[in-house]
């Protein structure tokens, strides 16, 4: 059931409610939804979200990068089965493996702007974080909605020259280790943070990583919300 959040022992005061009219729902791992006026933008839905069937009213789709836990052809499926005109944006990546499983996706790149209802996207970044040697770097954007909420993806990419009020902060992944989670953080100063891509850490690990990455929010005097799958705030 979702709720809204109130507060939590690693971080104790309750946030203030703007009047953006805006609501931010954290779902399993990667995944957000954004409600304005009764309409609706999904980012990130992957196979660790749990399969999304409230859909109604979804706009568009924000698809960072074309790894599985961000997006799958059934959650986008899914989505488009309840919202039929809804919009999908993406990298080069992902258009093109949306298009192999019959999906359009609107391509997108760092730099560009766009309008869907009450939403406003600017996207940043361009390239996902270095997982090893390896394994080939592929195209990410971060996606920043309404100039209030931004996203980076499977990236540490700062969006210069905004004030970031709600930053979604990588709790765990391949790709990072805490200490350069912390320190984004700091980079981008935001008003709150809360945790994502968190689903490959245990009870204890999370515990963790919002130790830390409230400590990192304090220190450019945010606010941390150790939100959990469901939990929503208000911009």
């Amino acid at each position: 059931m979702e709720r809204s959040w109130q507060g939590n022992p690693v971080a104790r005061t309750t946030h203030a409610v703007l009047a953006r009219n805006m609501r931010v729902t954290k779902l399993e791992h990667a995944a957000l939804v954004v409600e304005h006026s009764g309409d609706r933008l999904f980012i990130d839905p992957g196979k660790f979200t749990t399969p999304i069937t409230e859909a109604s009213g979804a706009l568009a789709v924000v698809i960072t990068h074309l790894h599985d836990d961000h997006w799958t052809p059934e959650q986008l499926g899914r989505i488009r089965d309840r919202s039929p005109g809804v919009r999908v944006f993406g990298p080069e990546g992902v258009v093109a493996a949306a298009a192999e499983a019959g999906l359009e996706v609107e391509r997108v790149a760092p730099g560009d702007e766009v309008e869907v209802g009450p939403f406003r996207l600017r996207f940043f970044g361009g390239r996902h974080a270095v997982i090893h040697p390896s394994i080939p770097v592929i195209d990410n954007v971060g996606v920043l909605v309404d100039d209030a909420l931004y996203y980076a993806g499977d990236s540490f990419a700062v969006p210069e020259g905004v004030e970031v009020d709600a930053l979604a902060a990588p709790a765990g992944a391949p790709w990072m280790k805490i200490a350069e989670s912390m320190d984004y953080v700091m980079a981008v100063r935001p008003k709150r943070a809360f945790p994502t891509h968190e689903m490959v850490l245990s009870r204890a690990g999370k515990d963790l990583s919002n130790v830390r990455l409230a400590w990192a929010t304090e220190q450019g005097g945010g606010e941390y919300l150790p939100l959990e799958p469901g939990d929503s705030f208000d911009l």
